[in-house]
């Protein structure tokens, strides 16, 4: 398993990320023994990192990481992440609960990396949580600082979806570490334009702000909640950004799978290796459901990059529009 440098973190980690939501769901629905497995095998594999959220399975996957990870050796570093409710105040108070809670059930006293889980807005609303409120006096990154000094975590990042203004507002104030960027072969906009024809969310300049501030970049939704790894649908898929209805997503998939076909392995497979063929993402989170769709994604990370030639017939499907 190939390593990158997590921004300024100076912390060196796998490409591959597990990722422990509700959409792959391996930490969360199958038996203690398969979840058990899964952990064992990411990690003999050169998997040194799990990004779980208290919201996963309303804590379901952290309980079980920290039921299993005393098994597993050597032992991966844990990221969490943090949802609050503007509405009810005390941001330091409810931060402080959930991260007391989000480690109880982890059964440690500390995590490498705690994450704000909020999509940013330019105001706060039913799905998001202002910038303004992050970075005032007071606000998250001044809470995120404190609970810090208090060696709660080593690291400190958001989740840099919602409106893309105000992500770049907070990216750009260089208060945290890491970001969780949105970013797959159906939506590379972060990282470079894409046509105005193929649509989706115009996420511009969310990579090039984490680059030019050192900022690691975890990449999620690099199948796009499975729509670039299968047409079959299992009814978790979630969507978490701007015109990314599944339908749209689905035919825009058909599009580039008609043109690449298998020639650089699964759908799947594919889509994990066109993630690593950009440079400025530090790790690939993937979620899986089974232990199978686990091998399939160990296969691509051991398979590396898409070569050239694949990105340049990438780059002509965008340009063809959906």
């Amino acid at each position: 398993m190939r390593h990158r440098r997590l921004g300024r973190t100076g912390l060196e980690i796998s490409e591959f990320t597990l990722g422990g939501g509700i959409v792959g769901g391996i930490l969360i629905h199958p038996p203690e023994e398969t979840r058990l497995a899964a952990l064992e095998r990411a990690v003999r594999a050169g998997c040194d990192w799990i990004d779980t959220a208290a919201d996963y399975g309303q804590g379901e996957s952290e309980r079980a990481l920290g039921l299993l990870l005393p098994e597993v050796t050597p032992r991966p570093r844990i990221s969490t992440k943090v949802r609050v409710d503007p509405g009810l105040g005390d941001l330091e108070g409810q931060v402080r609960r959930s991260l007391e809670a989000s480690l109880t059930r982890l059964r440690t006293d500390r995590v490498d990396l705690f994450q704000l889980h909020n999509q940013i807005g330019a105001q706060t609303g039913s799905r998001l949580l202002a910038a303004r409120e992050i970075l005032r006096p007071g606000g998250v990154a001044d809470v995120f600082d404190k609970l810090r000094g208090e060696g709660y975590f080593g690291h400190h990042g958001i989740t840099a979806l919602g409106e893309t203004p105000a992500i770049l507002e907070v990216l750009c104030s260089g208060r945290f570490e890491t970001a969780q960027v949105y970013h797959n072969m159906l939506n590379p906009s972060a990282a470079r334009p894409v046509p105005p024809g193929w649509g989706g969310q115009d996420f511009g300049g969310v990579i090039e702000a984490c680059r030019e501030r050192d900022v690691g970049v975890m990449a999620i939704r690099v199948l796009a909640a499975g729509a670039l790894a299968t047409d079959e649908r299992h009814g978790r898929e979630v969507v978490v950004a701007e015109d990314a209805e599944l339908g749209r997503e689905q035919a825009r998939a058909r599009r580039l799978f008609g043109r690449l076909g298998e020639r650089h392995g699964t759908r799947a497979q594919t889509a994990i290796r066109h993630a690593l063929a950009n440079p400025d993402l530090s790790t690939v989170v993937v979620g899986v459901a089974s232990l199978g769709q686990l091998e399939e994604a160990l296969a691509a990370f051991e398979a590396g990059p898409l070569p050239d030639a694949a990105l340049a017939e990438v780059e002509a499907c965008y340009g063809e529009g959906p």
